[in-house]
Order: structure tokens, then C-alpha cells, then sequence
């Protein structure tokens, strides 16, 4: 069966340039309207991509009112449709004003097929192209999520997932092990989530972001009196998460005294407040998070080795997400999707040049880097494409850290092309072989080679 062709609707009551425009988009299924009615019930029943709109219609064909109107109502019934207006009334003041109302683009009359033909073309190309990242950001799906929210297509990071999914169901201390912003609390989240433990409190404390006269009574608590200021009885962290799950995140940085306090409780599953006297039995898990080398700490005497083993019954190490392939892109279009909806439901996707800037980003502050940079780049956009210069991504890298070894090098710049290749293309091997200029079998080839995955 032959494709179908896209659909293209012509908004104009000229009958002599109905025609004219309808032989000249030969190319496209095109549909002509003549009025306000006659636009919207086509809008509705054929649902065009594109639309030509003159904005001088009857009952107003001298002005822009009714034309206005109609663009209005498109914008309204259905925001993805590229409107493309023409006027020849007051042609920039119309322009300006038809931007505004969400129109794609703008001519001024009398028409020139060509250059209107330009035009459309590239409007059905950009409409094709957030459709495709819409339908992108919609897999990322059930299909792509491991324990319950965490998105990823890196093996490295299902290994991850796995790991945790085999311990989740047990009482040891698990300890994880990454950068800052590589997801350290959505892992231990999941954990909780994946355990018995689901239906209580999961409780999280940064112990470096508490002062340290202050830490200790936001873990253990304490009583009425217990110092100024105590003006009632207040459980800690560790009671709070009775039942459930304790997130210490950043837990080197916990001062020695308290560590020893810390040690007790996970010895004797039994707490005390400050200025209490009773013994507390609890029953929480500890899961904790550092970004610090404790082995080391250990040696030079600023964590307490009994401590550290008594944490670190499971070690869980999280890669960087530059370590992760994909899953750059992946999360980027997952963060697109849920801030557009939130702060600029104006904005539909990346361009090509920002998915193939995101895939070749070192990204040192990780997945929290990325989630900032595109939440920016939604809020401050003007347009419905995402380009690599909203994000500020130089491509440019630092020469101070290029490899030296020949080898290494061709490997990582064979990388670099492949994958970029691959974002450009939104994975499609037969277009990425062509952009590459190898056949099919060499790309499964060299895909294979480099662990890399379409």
C-alpha cells in the first residue's frame, strides 16, 4: 500500500488561488477551506499537520479579525498544527501579532508558490520531528524504569537495579557508592520501595547539611528540657523511620561522638534520646550514601572502621552518568516532558543538535546537572524545539583532559561519532549507517565492538 500522504490545509477564499495552491502542493493531500466553519471542521475530521491561513476571510475580508479568530481556535483545539499566515494588511504589525497568538511563521501576499512552498515543507519537517520526540518521551515507560521510577537503558545501571532488587527484601545496611548527583537517594527510595518495609516511613537526612551540635538530636531525638530550646519531647529520624527505611545521605560526615552513637544503635537496635534515660527499641533499616572514599577515612582515623562494616554489609557502586550510554538522552527527554507540562507546554522536544550535544556531554555533575540544565532551558525557551545552545553545551572539549594514547583516542572519537550519529538519528540504524557512510553490517559491527546500543 502506498503512504499516505501528509495532510495540508489551505484556509483561503480566493477560489482562482484555491486552485493555484492545490496544483502547486501536488506533494500533499491538500484540503481547502474558505471560511471560519469550513477551516475548523476540517481541523477536526482530517487533522492537517500544516495550514496555510490568509487572514483577510469572509464576513471580514478587508482586515484581520476573522483570520485572527480562526488561528485563535486552531491554537486552542489543536497547539501542534504549524499555522503558516498570510496577509498583505498591514503586513509587519500582522506578523508580529499572529507570532504571538502561536502561529509557526508568516508571508505577505502576493504569494510566491515557491517561497511558500519552502516554507510548508519546513513546517511539515519540524511538525515530523516533535511528534518523534513526543512519541520518544513516551517510551520512556514502564519498558525503561527499574524499581519503580528510576529510568535507564545502561546496562551498568540494570546491573545496579538488580543488585538492589536482590537485597531489598533483607534487613542488612546497604551502602551506595557514586558522584553527587548520580542518584544516590532515588536508588535508596527504590530499595524501600521494592522491600516489605514499603508501607512505612522511608526517612532521608543529609548529615552534611545539619550542623554537628545539631545531628545528633535530629537522629536520636530528645526530650522536654533536654537543652534550650527543647520545648517538647521530639522523636528523631530513627524513630520516625520505625518500621521502615533511614536514608543517611553523605554519612562521612558524621562527627566521631556520634558515630560511636550509631554504632550502638545498629549493634543493639536501641536508641536514646538526649536528656531521656529509657532505652528505645526500634526497628528501622539504614541505607546510606557517600560520594567519599570511607576505606581511606578509615586508615586515617576520621570514620571508625567498626562503623563502616556495620554500614556496609552490601556495597552498591553507581556509576556516572557519563559511564551510562543513553542514558543521557533517556533522562533528558523524560525531564523535557514533565517540566514542558509544568512551566511551558509550548515546548515539544529537543532539536537534533541538542540530543547529539547531550549524548557527547561529559556531564560532571551527573544526572542532577542534566535535570537543571534542561529545566532551565524549558522555562527560559521561546520556541517549541530545544536547541543545543539553550542548554549551553560548548562542544569543545578540554585539552587538558584528551588522551594521549593513539589507540584510546580513536576508540573514544569512534564513540563520540557513533553515538552522536545514533542521537541525530533517534536510533534508526539504516539512517545512522547512511549519515556514518559504512554499510548496516559494519555499524552492527562496531556497535558491538564498542558496547555501544541503538
Amino acid at each position: 500500500m502506498a503512504e499516505s500522504k501528509p495532510k495540508l490545509l489551505i484556509v483561503e477564499d480566493d477560489e482562482g488561488l484555491q486552485a493555484q495552491l492545490k496544483w502547486a502542493y501536488e506533494d500533499f493531500d491538500v484540503v481547502i477551506a474558505g471560511n471560519r466553519d469550513q477551516a475548523l471542521a476540517s481541523l477536526r475530521s482530517d487533522e492537517p499537520a500544516v495550514v496555510t491561513l490568509d487572514l483577510g476571510l469572509p464576513p471580514d475580508p478587508d482586515g484581520t479579525t476573522e483570520g485572527f479568530a480562526v488561528l485563535d481556535a486552531i491554537m486552542a483545539i489543536k497547539p501542534d498544527t504549524k499555522v503558516i499566515v498570510a496577509s498583505g494588511h498591514g503586513s509587519r504589525d500582522s506578523a508580529l501579532q499572529a507570532i504571538a497568538r502561536g502561529a509557526y511563521d508568516f508571508y505577505q501576499k502576493p504569494v510566491n508558490i515557491d517561497d511558500l512552498g519552502l516554507i510548508v515543507r519546513r513546517a511539515f519537517n519540524l511538525h515530523a520531528i516533535e511528534q518523534e520526540n513526543l512519541r520518544l518521551a513516551d517510551q520512556v515507560g514502564d519498558d525503561r524504569k527499574v524499581l519503580g521510577t528510576l529510568i535507564t537503558g545502561a546496562p551498568e545501571m540494570a546491573k545496579v537495579a538488580r543488585t538492589i532488587e536482590r537485597v531489598a527484601n533483607t534487613d542488612v545496611s546497604v551502602m551506595l557508592l557514586g558522584a553527587s548527583g548520580t542518584g544516590k537517594e532515588l536508588l535508596a527510595k527504590g530499595l524501600h520501595d521494592a522491600s516489605d518495609r514499603r508501607e512505612a516511613a522511608f526517612v532521608a537526612i543529609n548529615c552534611a547539611a545539619i550542623p554537628e551540635n545539631l545531628l545528633e538530636s535530629e537522629l536520636f531525638g530528645h526530650e522536654k528540657g533536654a537543652f534550650t530550646g527543647a520545648v517538647k519531647t521530639t522523636e528523631g529520624k530513627i524513630e520516625q523511620a520505625h518500621g521502615g527505611t533511614l536514608f543517611l545521605d553523605e554519612v562521612g560526615d558524621i562527627p566521631l561522638p556520634l558515630q560511636v552513637k550509631l554504632l550502638r544503635f545498629l549493634q543493639e537496635r536501641t536508641i536514646e534520646r538526649i536528656g531521656g534515660r529509657k532505652q528505645i527499641s526500634v526497628d528501622t533499616r539504614i541505607v546510606c550514601a557517600t560520594h567519599q572514599d570511607l576505606e581511606a577515612m578509615t586508615g586515617e582515623g576520621t570514620f571508625r572502621e567498626d562503623l563502616f562494616y556495620r554500614l556496609a554489609e552490601i556495597v552498591v557502586k553507581i556509576p556516572a552518568l557519563a559511564e551510562r550510554p543513553g542514558d543521557a538522552t533517556l533522562l533528558a527527554k523524560a525531564f523535557l516532558n514533565r517540566f514542558a507540562k509544568e512551566m511551558n507546554p509550548q515546548v515539544k522536544g529537543f532539536a537534533p543538535d541538542a540530543l547529539a550535544a547531550i549524548d557527547g556531554w561529559a556531564w560532571p555533575g551527573n544526572v542532577r546537572e542534566l535535570e537543571n540544565r534542561v529545566k532551565r532551558a524549558v522555562i527560559m525557551s521561546d520556541g517549541r524545539l530545544i536547541g543545543a545552545d539553550d542548554l549551553d553545551l560548548s562542544p569543545e572539549g578540554d585539552e587538558d583532559d584528551q588522551v594521549l594514547n593513539l589507540k584510546s583516542a580513536r576508540e573514544m572519537a569512534d564513540r563520540r561519532v557513533i553515538r552522536h550519529a545514533l542521537a541525530r538519528s533517534e536510533g534508526n540504524i539504516s539512517s545512522t549507517a547512511k549519515m556514518l557512510g559504512i554499510s548496516r553490517p559494519t555499524l552492527y559491527d562496531l556497535l558491538k565492538q564498542y558496547d555501544l546500543h541503538a
